[in-house]
């Protein structure tokens, strides 16, 4: 599904968003950056095409992992243009089964990638894993606004209008249709904070962004 819409999906993340994900992403890394130590290592899940990683590359030495090979294509382009190859390396890899050993990074990044894995706790154990004691978590995750008009306009937006114009443009339906009710399913911003202290973070952090339209959780794997 991703593979097939690879060639349009940051012109439509900037159309259907209009260009406010430059921004999510940015306040994710304005976040992040005072828990990270010098020549800090991120991984970077979920990279798609990059925009996060590329974000990261000023704070951090960046690997991007994803499962879906002609993203990480354009990513590698992106990063080659902008000169960033000693900055950033992407693995092709599974999230529910990182191909990295534990405790080997100062910090772990996902951003609207969360709710598309088949399993949330796994990927979160994973992060865990991965994450030396000390380590910092940033999540970046679509939500759903509360206040009652706004509210009804966004979903108007995200139900109505964006599958629609996301399957004129990519020439897919599957896509966009699943991303509006991948969001619906997804859990909410207290049920998220929930299942990442499952998993043994600490308690969260978290931002509610644009209204409620996105969420950013910020969590810390103990020094133990």
């Amino acid at each position: 599904m991703f593979a097939s819409i690879a060639h349009r999906y940051d012109l439509l993340n900037r159309l259907l968003s209009f260009s406010i994900d430059r921004y999510w992403r940015r306040v994710a890394v304005q976040k992040l950056a005072p828990f990270l130590p010098e020549e800090a290592l991120v991984l970077d899940l979920c990279t798609g095409t990059g925009d996060l990683a590329l974000k990261l590359s000023s704070k951090a030495q960046v690997i991007g992992c994803d499962f879906c090979h002609p993203m990480l294509v354009l990513g590698q382009e992106k990063v080659e243009s902008n000169q960033l190859s000693g900055s950033i390396l992407f693995v092709e890899g599974d999230a529910l089964q990182l191909p990295f050993p534990s405790h080997h990074f100062d910090a772990v990044t996902i951003a609207f990638g969360l709710r598309n894995l088949e399993d949330y706790h796994q990927g979160l154990c994973e992060m865990f894993r991965v994450l030396r004691p000390g380590g910092s978590l940033a999540v970046v995750e679509f939500s759903e606004p509360q206040v009652p008009i706004f509210r009804q306009i966004y979903f108007f937006y995200f139900m109505q209008i964006l599958p629609r114009v996301g399957q004129l443009i990519s020439g897919r339906k599957g896509p966009y249709s699943y991303l509006s009710q991948s969001v619906r399913d997804f859990p909410s911003p207290s049920g998220l904070a929930g299942m990442i202290q499952q998993v043994g973070f600490t308690a969260t952090s978290h931002y509610s962004l644009t209204g409620g339209i996105v969420t950013l959780h910020m969590a810390k794997k103990l020094n133990h």
